[in-house]
């Protein structure tokens, strides 16, 4: 056979096709290396077993944190107390300060490792302490929230008391965070820090107090729920980290009964959640409207000589008619004008809307004049107290202002025997209110032997100080 004879055509397509076979498949071997290689670079990142605490020096600690008595209970009213307080006076500094110090986490992440672990013993304890924390806190901020002479209810407060899907989220994320930090060797304190504002366990807890000291039971039930959420949120992402950690199960459970307790915990997160959902749709839904609005009036309402006052919005849930108030002022927009505007609505998301413009030439003009009078009040109350802090202000100034060095020189030429002079103004009070200005000069003599005119002196002062009411006293 001859070995050097030339391939033919179709010999050297099939070596070709043979290669190409082979190229595939090596590039098929690459992709799948890399791909393995990527999984465990990933997995090596995200691996939580690497620097994790041994699982009894973590069920360790949470014990020691689920106990409610001596410090932690103390500290628990203290930070109740805090909490109301920024709550009373609006101050968003003081009510992290009191999440911060709070042990509200303990008995709660203290359900979920139990319930994680089939620790049952530790689930009876941390309910205990769960509950007693709820009935300490609730009548602390209650007798507060009694005593306070401050019963508005500000913003701050205000927050806690329609809770949304949003909640949820932030009490699951903040939880698994919580969790996983407790179970590292090396605790990470900013991030268990972060977790208690995050969460935020003791405000809901505080307005519910104040709930119950005004007696609105539409406040009390809110702030509640929100408490509910982010209890219920935090145990079950506490759980979720104990089932991803393995961790050893105290009491072994047939396959029926773990079934039983997984379906227990769905069921609650169903029941506290679900409603939840509802609130985040009605806020997404408000949100949305408020905006879709913004960009209608912006949009729609832009004339050269016709300005907007402002504009009200109001949206209803329930499929009733929501409502946009328009004020303008300068010249009157026509019915057509309007009518188109109206017409545009549907453009912006606001089908089932009412328009309502109200312009300078109907009964609104008389709102208006009513503005700027009010206007004008505050400007006249304004100039009548800076006419008053004048007044006091002259009151208590200097004796200098009365040029008091040209004043001793020249009483020394009125009068004889005259050493020195000091001078100064008093203010007479009545009931709290100034009544008068007078001014005292003390003349000293230079013989003491020798009288001064005192009323010579009172009556040239009178003139020079152009002050009626005088008084000289001579040094002895």
């Amino acid at each position: 056979m001859n070995e050097n004879r030339e391939m033919t055509p179709h010999e050297a397509e099939t070596v070709q096709e043979k290669k190409n076979h082979i190229s595939g498949a090596e590039m098929g071997n690459i992709f799948v290396r890399a791909w393995h290689n990527l999984l465990d670079f990933m997995k090596g990142r995200f691996d939580l077993h690497a620097d994790s605490a041994s699982q009894s020096v973590v069920v360790e600690e949470i014990r020691r944190g689920i106990d409610f008595r001596g410090t932690n209970l103390w500290v628990l009213m203290f930070a109740v107390f805090i909490a109301s307080l920024g709550l009373n006076v609006n101050s968003t500094a003081v009510i992290i300060g009191a999440m911060l110090i709070s042990p509200l986490m303990g008995p709660i992440i203290g359900v979920g490792l139990s319930l994680g672990i089939n620790d049952f013993d530790m689930l009876k304890i941390a309910w205990r302490n769960f509950l007693l924390m709820v009935v300490v806190s609730l009548v602390t901020s209650t007798l507060y929230f009694f005593v306070s002479p401050i019963s508005t209810a500000q913003s701050e407060l205000l927050a806690r008391t329609s809770p949304t899907t949003y909640d949820v989220l932030i009490a699951f994320f903040g939880g698994l965070a919580g969790m996983v930090a407790q179970t590292r060797r090396d605790k990470a304190v900013t991030v268990v820090s972060g977790v208690a504002i995050a969460t935020a366990l003791m405000p809901p807890l505080c307005t519910a107090g104040f709930g119950i000291a005004t007696g609105n039971i539409q406040y009390f039930l809110g702030a509640l729920y929100l408490f509910t959420i982010n209890t219920v949120f935090i145990a079950v992402a506490t759980y979720l980290v104990v089932l991803l950690l393995r961790y050893e199960k105290k009491t072994i459970l047939d396959p029926v009964q773990q079934k039983k307790n997984n379906r227990y915990v769905a069921f609650v997160i169903v029941l506290v959640g679900v409603p939840s959902l509802l609130f985040g749709v009605d806020i997404v839904r408000r949100t949305t409207f408020e905006e879709n609005v913004d960009r209608y009036v912006n949009k729609v309402f832009q004339f050269n000589r016709t300005m907007i006052v402002d504009y009200a919005k109001e949206f209803h849930y329930d499929g009733k008619t929501s409502r946009v108030e328009i004020r303008l002022v300068g010249d009157p927009l026509s019915a057509d004008v309007i009518d188109n505007a109206r017409a545009q609505m549907a453009d912006y998301g606001l089908e089932k809307t009412e328009l309502v413009v109200k312009q300078a030439e109907s009964d609104d003009r008389l709102d208006i004049s009513k503005l700027q009078k009010s206007y004008a009040d505050i400007i006249d109350e304004k100039n009548n107290q800076i006419r008053e802090l004048r007044g006091r202000l002259s009151a208590v100034t200097a004796i200098d202002t009365l040029s008091g060095a040209d004043i001793s020189r020249e009483l020394a030429l009125v009068a004889e025997n005259i050493a020195s002079v000091s001078l100064s103004k008093h203010t007479a009070y009545a009931n709290g209110t100034p009544e008068g200005t007078s001014v005292v000069a003390v003349v000293k003599p230079i013989d003491r032997t020798k009288p001064i005119d005192v009323e010579k002196v009172r009556m040239w002062l009178s003139v020079r100080t152009k002050n009626g009411n005088v008084k000289v006293v001579c040094e002895e």
